[in-house]
């Protein structure tokens, strides 16, 4: 047996597992980690099917994360939605010390490295929220958690319950789900934009701003996240990426999340077809770019129907615009102008800039001596005057 934990609870956490890839936290994947379904002796036990992926933390450390659930009984009709009211399937549910006690034992267990914890909307945000301030709580206060931790913020939550998920948690974050009222009443009819999706967000950041950090947990704030459903409305990337940026910008996300809408059975959308993965990839990179590399929305290139390119990356399709005819000198270029080059990043930009204190560029094998792809950055950089020449492929 598992530890004890009882087999009905690891049932109820199977039966979240398919829908996990859906709370998004960190880079995450499909991949399971390696103590999920394997015993110490490497042989199939209870644990198999459990809803633990692999993310990576704003660190840059992979852990296995447990994404569970209070209830999959939801009140909300979501039309994408696996759990919305609609929906006729098996509901389940746990009480807040029961799954807060399942999943310290997954953690000590080592199936676990993180906990994210959510809930369908159950008797109104306000109530929903009191109950997974509550799991968090005991988590926290009762069994002496303390490792990661993601926090949920309900529809409809109150600003001293936003307060408190800051005071229990590493992270926070509010599902907006489209990028404006009109795109979310197509997905989310009984959602309202403004005072209970955006509002909640606004008070992380009024917090964050006007409380000391040492009222956080372990003496500093959370960092926040939103995530969008892409591919489910008529939504358009310049919708999203408009609201990203401010986002970003205003209440200083730390990620914007894009989930590709994939069709599920008895649900309004079903016979929709499922996003293209690269519209949701090419999303992540051009967010990046307005939160780490100067871009702003207005310089991002669309397509007529205001989507991004599918076969360039959003900086390489800039680039092809801007720098193509008029490469960048890598010796005189600032750093903010070395970040627009594709391929260089904000490390080797750093790393030009620090090489020509001590001597110039002279040739590409320079720029190869610093790990950069020399067949990504040829059409658009000068070295010491002259053109980066690149060997044409064979095939």
């Amino acid at each position: 047996m598992f530890y004890n934990v009882a087999m009905n609870e690891l049932l109820k956490l199977k039966a979240f597992s398919p829908y996990a890839v859906y709370e998004l936290d960190g880079e995450a994947s499909l991949s399971v980690h390696p103590a999920c379904g394997r015993n110490s002796k490497g042989q199939p036990d209870e644990t198999t099917e459990l809803p633990v992926t692999m993310v990576t933390l704003p660190g840059g450390k992979r852990v296995p994360m447990l994404k569970s659930m209070l209830t999959s009984v939801c009140e909300k009709n979501c039309y994408y939605c696996a759990f919305r009211s609609g929906r006729d399937f098996r509901r389940h549910s746990f009480h807040p010390e029961e799954l807060a006690k399942t999943s310290l034992l997954l953690f000590e267990r080592g199936v676990a490295e993180g906990i994210f914890l959510s809930s369908g909307v159950v008797g109104g945000g306000v109530k929903t929220q009191d109950r997974l301030l509550a799991a968090a709580d005991i988590l926290r206060n009762k069994l002496g958690y303390m490792g990661y931790l993601h926090l949920k913020i309900m529809p409809g939550a109150e600003p001293e319950q936003v307060l408190r998920a800051m005071q229990l948690a590493d992270r926070v974050s509010v599902n907006l789900e489209a990028p404006n009222m009109q795109r979310l009443s197509e997905l989310c009819p009984e959602k309202t934009m403004l005072d209970q999706l955006v509002a909640p967000l606004q008070w992380v950041e009024r917090y964050r701003q006007t409380q000391p950090r040492q009222m956080g947990w372990k003496g500093r704030w959370p960092s926040s996240t939103t995530q969008f459903v892409v591919g489910g409305g008529k939504e358009t990337d310049q919708e999203l990426l408009h609201s990203s940026q401010y986002l970003l910008r205003n209440m200083h996300l730390a990620r914007v999340y894009f989930s590709g809408f994939s069709p599920i059975l008895d649900t309004p959308f079903e016979d929709r077809a499922a996003v293209n993965p690269w519209r949701q990839n090419r999303l992540y990179q051009a967010s990046f770019l307005l939160r780490d590399y100067g871009f702003d929305y207005d310089e991002l290139m669309f397509d007529q129907q205001g989507n991004l390119p599918l076969e360039l990356d959003p900086k390489q399709a800039w680039a092809e615009v801007h720098l193509r005819h008029a490469p960048v000198e890598v010796n005189r270029a600032d750093y903010p102008e070395l970040l627009r080059i594709p391929g260089i990043g904000p490390r080797s930009a750093k790393q030009i800039v620090a090489q020509r204190l001590r001597a110039p560029l002279r040739s590409e094998d320079d720029l190869k001596r610093l790990g950069i792809c020399i067949q990504r950055v040829a059409p658009y950089v000068l070295v010491n005057g002259r053109r980066v020449p690149v060997q044409r492929a064979l095939f």
